[in-house]
């Protein structure tokens, strides 16, 4: 599709949204529309790679449009879509029974988009080999019941495991402690970077590091920062089986993710609590549409809006 036809569709959409929606409270007074205006919104830290390329994008084709996005940790960005600091957040999962119950007490429905399928990778220092992991060997490091890379391989050199994230408070560490821990405290050999480049900085100087970030930031080939990070690390494979061949375990490729292989898989949502058709509803819009689909496509997640082709060569 030419890039003018891709406009036309981004703004025809956003117009439709405008009468789908056009709800503003009486009496309010807003300078925002779908297209133009300036607004903040707060996003997970793991999704600062894509959601940069998709404002960069939607501020070329909307001019007169300012977007401010705080990437922050996941407590932070619902804080201040609960606080009403922002209308509109981005993140890796739905309101929980507290949250619902607020905005049900103010009379207001947030409006929530899947839009992408994402996945976290888990990284280690480049020169381990051992890049073979089975789920419940993952499950056994979390609970302290593998501590050494001697009790995967018995021929590694390599000593205890140090279990790296971006920040213990983060949504991927969230994450890891619901499906491995039921929400009890990270183990004592995790340790809290400042940030998902930190990770990789860490795990790249540290043989016996255990890496753990979201996907997109490894992912863009066409992006220098992307490659700078790739030659820092390896990514691991896993599998679901215990005992699996070496075809059954999957790198966090598009693929894989598409097709459940991947096992550390999730959902990106926005969420929106805007109640009018302003630049919130506008910038969803689009992320959701044909273009902003395609940059998710890019940076290696899988969009939720748009078909994905699956390629199988024999």
């Amino acid at each position: 599709m030419k890039k003018s036809n891709l406009y036309y569709f981004s703004l025809t959409a956003t117009i439709l949204l405008v009468f789908i929606f056009s709800c503003a409270e009486p009496g309010a007074k807003f300078t925002d529309t779908p297209t133009s205006g300036n607004i903040k919104i707060a996003v997970d830290n793991s999704y600062e790679p894509i959601i940069d390329a998709e404002i960069y994008t939607f501020e070329a084709f909307y001019k007169k449009a300012k977007i401010n996005a705080k990437y922050a940790q996941e407590s932070e960005v619902f804080d201040l879509l609960m606080n009403d600091s922002v209308r509109l957040i981005i993140c890796n999962r739905e309101l929980n029974k507290e949250e619902k119950a607020n905005f049900s007490a103010r009379n207001l429905k947030p409006r929530i988009t899947k839009i992408a399928y994402d996945a976290l990778a888990i990284i280690v220092h480049p020169n381990n080999l051992d890049t073979l992991i089975s789920m419940e060997q993952l499950n056994l490091i979390f609970n302290e019941k593998i501590s050494s890379w001697k009790n995967i391989n018995p021929k590694s050199d390599l000593g205890k495991i140090k279990i790296v994230f971006d920040n213990t408070e983060s949504s991927n560490a969230r994450w890891m402690r619901e499906k491995f821990l039921n929400d009890k405290a990270l183990p004592e050999n995790c340790y809290a970077a400042s940030s998902h480049a930190e990770v990789i900085d860490y795990v790249s100087k540290n043989k016996n590091a255990i890496g753990m970030i979201g996907v997109n930031w490894v992912s863009d080939k066409d992006d220098t920062l992307t490659m700078s990070f790739l030659k820092k690390i390896n990514m691991v494979s896993l599998s679901q089986k215990t005992n699996a061949s070496i075809d059954e375990y999957y790198k966090p490729y598009q693929a894989y993710i598409k097709l459940n292989q991947y096992p550390l898989t999730r959902n990106v949502y926005i969420i929106s609590r805007e109640a009018r058709a302003g630049l919130g509803t506008g910038f969803a819009s689009f992320v959701a549409g044909i273009k902003g689909q395609q940059i998710l496509l890019k940076s290696g997640m899988v969009p939720a809006k748009m078909p994905a082709r699956i390629i199988q060569m024999n």
